[in-house]
């Protein structure tokens, strides 16, 4: 039994003392007292002072024995020690302890409260889209978003002084929501947010256009466009979603001019660079990049176990850290994969009521046989590291991401896993000639272009080919 657990008995068993002695007997005299010992029913319970003992066996002995009987329902023996020396020493230990959770308690009802004055002062706080979750203290930095990070939290510190607008790119699950998130609760208390996904941009601003019996056209547009423009802050997720929707390009470019015209800070994210977004207005494209553009990368494994350390803070979960480092050296594509992972652990765990070990994360999560390589689980990373389709690389699309994907996949293909041109072809509905040429270009580029060659690097990683 350990220590917390005998602490517990002796805590029901006062409880039970309480009711039975006078008030100032149990305060003076067996409220200090400390349990230190439960072993072959017997009891031994430490005072500082030998007169406390001595009164206590005298005048209440039976009273201890049949307390700790109703507690353990069964017959105890109760031994008291006196040692002033030793009695000092837990005293300050728990009193020590005490302070340290008093403090910590503290922090996170101060957090708490700031929380809950912010929603309370801010009516529109229900309307901002924030997840309670997105903040900067649980932020993992590494080397690959610590830019990101940095860049984030001088925007936050100081809105539309430096960066503006501040646009976040990085590949699905690598942490550019919940930067820009981060942002938004930052300042929750000074400015008004709004903080939006395209999707919803784009469906309100189609049924601003149409006509109800309630508002004709002119009213929901005013209406619309009073939400986000009459604020202090916009964030806008996954602005790649605008490309081609050329009413909605338009309605965004008016929005974004109204704001940066009168100093409002404006924040974007994509899973693509302004550059590679062919069917977005050159006039958009330029204002994304008047600001500053920063880009997110898959995290690497050290970031990638501390994340999953952190979360199992969160759940209050004791795991080994060699579960961490298999599930991190598994899922590197990015952060949400990696949480999905463990997950399903958990949840696998807490159904079968057994132990997180290794053998265990091994046995629900078969990375082994999700690691077999193939053509289809490259293009499948390559897909996703550029953030288009498998049916965009089979395509007949040509448009900047999906044709580095198509060629990566090929170019791997080909090097890696030695699959004949004809093969690869055949897969990525192409011709023969055309997979050579693609390869023929990776390769000479690899010389000079060093972002292609990081990229590469990446997506091999990823793969475990490396």
């Amino acid at each position: 039994m350990n220590a917390g657990e005998i602490e517990k008995i002796w805590e029901e068993t006062k409880k039970i003392l309480e009711t039975e002695i006078p008030v100032s007997s149990y305060d003076a005299w067996i409220e200090p007292l400390e349990i230190i010992e439960y072993e072959d029913n017997q009891i031994k319970l430490l005072s500082g002072q030998a007169i406390a003992v001595e009164y206590l066996k005298k005048n209440h002995y039976p009273k201890f024995i049949d307390a700790f009987k109703k507690v353990l329902n069964k017959d105890i023996t109760v031994n008291f020690e006196t040692d002033k020396e030793l009695y000092d020493k837990i005293r300050k230990s728990k009193i020590k302890e005490e302070k340290k959770e008093e403090r910590k308690a503290e922090k996170i009802q101060k957090k708490e409260e700031e929380h809950k004055k912010a929603i309370e002062n801010l009516g529109y706080v229900q309307s901002m889209n924030l997840n309670l979750k997105y903040r900067f203290d649980n932020f993992v930095t590494d080397e690959n978003n610590k830019m990101a990070k940095a860049a984030a939290e001088m925007v936050a510190s100081n809105p539309n002084a430096q960066y503006n607008p501040l646009y976040i790119q990085g590949g699905s699950g690598l942490g550019k929501t919940h930067l820009m998130q981060a942002i938004g609760h930052a300042l929750i208390n000074t400015k008004k947010i709004q903080c939006v996904k395209s999707e919803v941009f784009i469906n309100e601003y189609i049924n601003s256009t149409a006509r109800n019996k309630d508002f004709n056209k002119s009213n929901l547009m005013n209406k619309f466009r009073n939400k986000y423009r009459n604020i202090d802050v916009l964030l806008i997720d996954d602005i790649q979603f605008f490309e081609g929707k050329k009413q909605c390009m338009e309605e965004l470019f008016n929005t974004f001019d109204a704001l940066h015209l009168s100093n409002k800070q404006i924040v974007l994210t994509s899973d693509r660079l302004p550059k590679d977004m062919p069917e977005m207005p050159q006039r958009l494209i330029s204002r994304f990049e008047q600001g500053l553009v920063v880009e997110i990368h898959p995290p690497i494994e050290e970031t990638r176990i501390k994340i999953l350390e952190n979360l199992a803070v969160t759940k209050d979960l004791t795991i080994p850290k060699e579960v961490f480092s298999y599930i991190a050296k598994n899922y590197k594509t990015n952060v949400r994969e990696l949480e999905g992972a463990f997950n399903k652990v958990e949840a696998f765990a807490s159904f079968e009521d057994t132990d997180i070990t290794l053998e265990f994360a091994k046995h629900v999560l078969k990375c082994e046989e999700r690691n077999e390589l193939n053509i289809e689980k490259i293009a499948q990373e390559a897909s996703k590291y550029y953030g288009v389709s498998i049916q965009d690389i089979k395509s007949s699309a040509r448009s900047a991401n999906i044709s580095k994907a198509r060629k990566i996949t090929a170019f791997i293909s080909k090097e890696y896993l030695k699959l004949k041109l004809e093969d690869i072809a055949k897969y990525i509905d192409k011709k023969h000639q055309t997979v050579m040429y693609g390869c023929d270009q990776i390769k000479d580029k690899l010389n000079k272009d060093n972002k292609l060659k990081q990229e590469l690097k990446e997506i091999i990683n990823i793969l475990n080919l490396e």
